[in-house]
């Protein structure tokens, strides 16, 4: 099989033709200094600080470039369905960009790699939340938290499912006009619990219920309205459903990172439609092939969040007044802290 990787230097291969192998391969380009109308590549690496869009600004980009070829080289199946997503995805609505991203996640769920990964991974107990998810209504005004703290608010199935009854409440009701997505404790989202990953034994079915509970489908149908506050980690599911968001707020402490790639997975929550809408599908691939961590300050540059604010596990919600309903039931709302 061929290599899925072609790393070109563009100082010395300032033109490149895109072949037609390049469809199975991730295209890196390399260059001292950004250059205008680089086409036909996944991620463009240079040494220049602060370069525009799409550009990756690295230290020693050789030296990133020969790290995520490792990277690709160990992941094969992964990194290249990731480029592909993100380049159909270019031409799509968001609605089948979620499709198409369902249907690779779900392919990669029968994979070698991720079997691999879920095999070696130590064993973890589920830990769940009797009301993983409170909401708070005041007049026109709906605050949404996440509040399984105990788990740096880990992404389970019945948090996902009780966002997506939260979310209705705020698509249904046009007497809505402010949504605030909080979670409670350290951390926003620390992403996809463990502990439920590879529960499921039949990947079809799992595309046919992300497709059907869809929190990432919600979100853009209200995007608007809504305003995502991070804080603390904010990985995988935590920054991909944040980004729908139409005002994204980080606190001076927020690191956002996209691990799947290392899993054999690729972002599935809604990453590869959400994250190139705010900065472009050259540095989403990076962000995931890579799994880099990146800081507020750099999110806050590159357009991933639009301000940094005071740190969202603070109580934001204290305004909320009235009686509170939670997708468990009739409970008050839970004031975020800072556990």
């Amino acid at each position: 099989m061929e290599s899925p990787l072609v790393i070109v230097d563009l100082d010395r291969t300032p033109v490149r033709e895109a072949g037609v192998h390049d469809r199975d391969q991730v295209v890196i380009g390399v260059a001292a200094e950004p250059r205008d109308a680089v086409q036909g590549y996944d991620v463009l690496l240079t040494g220049v600080p602060d370069p525009p869009r799409p550009w990756v600004p690295c230290a020693d980009p050789q030296a990133t470039a020969r790290e995520l070829g490792h990277i690709v080289e160990s992941r094969p199946a992964a990194a290249v369905a990731l480029v592909q997503v993100l380049r159909m995805g270019s031409g799509l609505s968001v609605s089948d960009r979620l499709i198409l991203e369902s249907l690779a996640y779900s392919t990669l769920q029968g994979g070698t790699d991720f079997r691999s990964w879920l095999a070696a991974a130590p064993p973890r107990t589920h830990r769940p939340a009797e009301t993983p998810v409170r909401l708070g209504r005041d007049g026109s005004r709906l605050a949404i938290t996440l509040d399984r703290p105990w788990v740096r608010n880990a992404f389970d199935a019945a948090t996902r499912d009780a966002l997506c009854e939260a979310l209705q409440v705020a698509v249904a009701d046009p007497s809505i006009t402010r949504v605030d997505l909080y979670g409670n404790g350290p951390a926003f989202c620390s992403g996809g619990d463990l502990a439920e990953f590879g529960t499921s034994r039949d990947p079809a079915r799992a595309h046919l219920v992300r497709v059907h509970r869809s929190p990432a489908a919600l979100l853009h149908r209200c995007a608007p309205r809504v305003t995502a506050h991070l804080h603390g980690a904010c990985v995988g599911a935590g920054i991909e459903l944040a980004a729908f968001a139409g005002r994204v707020v980080a606190a001076p402490d927020t690191v956002i990172r996209l691990p799947e790639i290392g899993m054999g997975l690729i972002p599935g929550a809604g990453g590869t439609a959400s994250i190139p809408l705010r900065v472009g599908r050259r540095r989403t691939a990076y962000l995931a092939l890579s799994g880099a961590e990146l800081s507020a300050g750099e999110a806050l540059r590159w357009g991933l969040v639009d301000a940094i604010g005071e740190s969202g596990g603070k109580d934001k919600t204290d305004a909320v007044h009235s009686p509170e309903t939670s997708t468990g039931g009739i409970s008050p709302m839970s004031r975020p802290d800072s556990r």
